[in-house]
Parts: C-alpha cells; sequence; structure tokens
C-alpha cells in the first residue's frame, strides 16, 4: 500500500512539474519521498533556486510555506494539510510589531522566520536559527527588536554584543522549552561518552549546559564530524531520524523522546498524493504584504 502511494506520488510529480521540499522534523517516510530535506535557511534557499518546476509542495508548517510563496510567486505553493501552523509564529501580532517599533524608531527589526507573512513585511531584515548571530551582527547600533521567539532572541544578542529588545517576552517554541536542565544530566549519566547539541530555541541553562548549540542544520553537519560517534540531540524528535538514517554507523539519541512537534505529524503520505492530485491547499500571500516581506527575506539571503 506504501509503496503504491509512493509511486502514484511520483508519478504526479512528473505530470505536474512539481518538487517535494520537507523539513527536518517531518517523519521518516516524508523525509525519504523529498527531493529536498533542510531547515529554515536551507529551505528558504532551495525555494529560492527552485526554476525547473511549477509546483512547490512544501512538507512543514505554515510559515514556510508563505515564506516559499513570497520567494518564488511565480510557483504555485501547496501544504498537504492547511492545519499545520506554528503556535510560535502566531505569537506576535502585527500590532504588537507596529508599537514596539515606534517606541525604539531607530532600532532595527529583525523578524525571525518562525512567522507569519504580515509581520514579516514590517522587518528590516528576516533570520533563521542557523544565520541569526550572523544577521544581527551586520546591523548597525547597539539595539535591535527582535521576535517572536525570546530565547533565539538572546542568543542572537549573546552572539553579536547587541541589546535584544523582543517582543513578546513570552515568545516560545513549546518542543524546545520542554528540555530541561535535568535532561541534560540525565543524558550525561546515560551516555557518558556522547556530546550533546541542542537547538537555540531551548532556554538558557540547557543551552550552557549543551557541548554545541546549533540548528537542525548545523546537527545534521555536526553529525558528519568523523571525531563524533554518539551524540545526544536536544531538538525535535525527527531530526535523529534523519541523522541516522544519513549517518548508520553512528548513535544518536534524542534528549527526550516526547519532543514532538505535533503540527509537523499532520503531514503524511495519503495528504502529500491528494495535495498534488488536486493541487490543494495552495498558499498565497497578497502582493502588497509579499513585496515588503520580499525585500526582507533577500537581505537575509544576501547574508548567507
Amino acid at each position: 500500500m506504501i509503496d503504491n502511494i509512493i509511486n502514484e506520488i511520483e508519478k504526479l510529480k512528473e505530470e505536474k512539474n512539481a518538487i517535494i521540499l520537507a523539513h527536518n522534523y517531518q517523519p521518516k517516510e516524508i523525509q525519504e519521498i523529498a527531493d529536498f530535506v533542510g531547515d529554515s535557511l536551507e529551505l528558504c534557499i532551495k525555494a529560492s533556486q527552485v526554476d525547473d518546476a511549477d509546483i512547490i509542495v512544501f512538507c512543514g508548517v505554515n510559515f514556510m510555506a508563505e515564506t516559499a510563496a513570497i520567494i518564488s510567486p511565480e510557483k504555485k505553493v501547496l501544504l498537504p494539510d492547511n492545519r499545520a501552523n506554528c503556535q510560535m509564529a502566531d505569537m506576535v501580532s502585527l500590532e504588537e510589531l507596529k508599537q514596539k517599533k515606534s517606541e525604539n524608531p531607530d532600532s532595527p527589526v529583525v523578524l525571525y522566520v518562525n512567522s507569519r507573512a504580515e509581520t514579516k513585511s514590517e522587518a528590516d531584515i528576516v533570520c533563521t536559527s542557523a544565520n541569526a548571530g550572523k544577521v544581527v551582527s551586520s546591523l548597525d547600533g547597539d539595539n535591535f527588536i527582535f521576535a517572536p521567539d525570546y530565547n533565539l532572541g538572546t542568543y542572537s544578542a549573546k552572539l553579536s554584543d547587541k541589546n535584544a529588545l523582543i517582543v513578546p517576552e513570552d515568545g516560545h517554541c513549546y518542543v524546545h522549552t520542554m528540555f530541561k536542565v535535568e535532561d541534560i544530566e540525565k543524558a550525561r549519566e546515560d551516555h557518558p561518552n556522547a556530546k550533546i547539541v541542542v537547538h537555540p530555541e531551548c532556554n538558557d541553562d540547557v543551552r550552557q549546559l549543551a557541548d554545541y548549540v546549533e540548528s537542525t542544520g548545523g546537527m545534521v553537519r555536526l553529525a558528519k564530524d568523523p571525531s563524533i560517534k554518539e551524540l545526544v540531540v536536544g531538538t525535535e524528535i525527527d531530526l535523529a531520524t534523519r541523522l541516522k538514517r544519513e549517518n548508520p554507523d553512528k548513535e544518536f539519541y534524542p534528549l527526550r523522546r516526547d519532543a514532538f512537534c505535533l503540527t509537523m505529524k499532520l503531514i503524511t503520505l495519503e495528504k502529500v498524493f491528494e495535495c498534488l492530485k488536486e493541487e490543494k491547499y495552495e498558499v498565497t500571500v497578497d502582493e502588497p504584504i509579499a513585496s515588503k516581506a520580499r525585500v526582507a527575506i533577500q537581505r537575509m539571503l544576501d547574508l548567507s
């Protein structure tokens, strides 16, 4: 049955000249049918380079599909399940961001890519967890406005020696704030020969105890390091799935086995098939918003 669905997806891809992009947090079967698997930065870059496809099927969450639609307005961008949202992306409102800008008119605005299109339209530049430090360091002045993830905002400020004006103060990823100091301590006991890597969306006390702090793309590169044989992975559990698939001779241990992004798991093979067959659910962004957001995204891509 699974093989039949995969075969049908492949046929539809060829028939409709489509490409499938998938985030690192997608389940194993989605990663395996994708043409490209990556983190948010890698997916942004890939979406901007898709020249020979008419349709982009985005296996991820809504802000990712929106970003692809902004970058590639001539493509049809499809999201296999229109309920696949990111809670963090909705944690900052357009009104909150505008208010912060009015209170700090000389501070540039950095929007985490995990945000909605309308808030990106108010940004000077966008960042991902992979390049946040580099983006913030490129800014003039000592202060910057950051939204919507508090932990990535503070981490970026530390890397750049600048002051972050973060909105909202409680913006977070529920998966990454799940990790606690006790999890790091237990991992040290259970896997004494392993290195520990965590995502910058984790709380600062967790980041400080880890051996490495990396985006998921950085974790993929770290896993290929010949000196690392065992790695405890502090992010969404299916990143470890990719790491093991690509490095079968190494051991990867999730820092927590309940670290699931539930909306990432809404994407299934059946939904990818239906999405291609019926060309649903199309993600579009109104051009007045898209044109402003495109400038902020392109500034980030120019730095990458």
